[in-house]
């Protein structure tokens, strides 16, 4: 039985190296089962003539399982928890995504389709998150979030790139900003970014980001 398994998980690692897929582990007898995989950040909003406020995001992975909650994303005090599942493929260009569905509560209150893609080449990533709230209330309210950022990692500690945030929980009057941002990674565990959304305008707003992973 172990060397059939054995066999089994050889052949699978194959096929999928040869499709260019991500392989799929086939268990052995006795192997430790898929662990989850955390993450808890949270982006610190400093605007001009605009209240800060904090958004914390907590996820959480088990193999195909994504488990993920909000708090002042879609509007300020305002939670929102999200159920996806994960799919992911490719090795030179790596494609992963996520679609999600979540409940809104609090100062607005709905449901909300979503997703996030993240695509990597080489040094340069590409990722995407946006949602579509339907409020249980009001129609007009309806509205898309995102937020987009792309960058590129000239070493592994530094990350520099461009964002797109399309939000109405900060109260700008521009539905979609844009500016420029900087990170740096300590080994695997903690990141540290800064974006400059609407440079230069009266709106202009610093972001700061802490992400820790355990």
């Amino acid at each position: 039985m172990r060397a059939g398994a054995a066999l089994a998980a050889i052949i699978a690692t194959i096929a999928c190296d040869l499709l260019g897929g991500t392989a799929t582990n086939v268990p052995l007898e006795g192997a430790s089962e898929t662990k989850w995989e955390s993450s808890l950040s949270t982006y610190t909003y400093f605007g001009l003539q605009r209240r800060d406020y904090a958004n914390p995001n907590f996820i959480a992975d088990h193999d195909w399982l994504h488990v993920e909650a909000r708090y002042n994303y879609e509007a300020l005090k305002t939670g929102s928890v999200w159920l996806g599942y994960n799919f992911s493929t490719g090795k030179k260009l790596e494609l992963e995504f996520t679609p999600m569905v979540g409940g809104v509560f609090g100062d607005i209150t709905g449901v909300a389709p979503g997703y996030t893609i993240v695509v990597r080449y080489r040094t340069i990533e590409l990722s995407t998150q946006g949602e579509y709230f339907f409020d249980a209330a009001r129609s007009s309210n309806n509205f898309f979030y995102s937020w987009s950022e792309l960058r590129t990692s000239p070493v592994k500690w530094l990350k520099v790139g461009a964002v797109v945030e399309r939000t109405q929980a900060s109260g700008v009057t521009s539905d979609v900003r844009r500016g420029p941002l900087i990170g740096f990674k300590y080994k695997k565990k903690a990141d540290v970014s800064i974006y400059w959304l609407s440079p230069g305008s009266h709106e202009a707003t610093f972001v700061f980001a802490v992400t820790t992973q355990f």
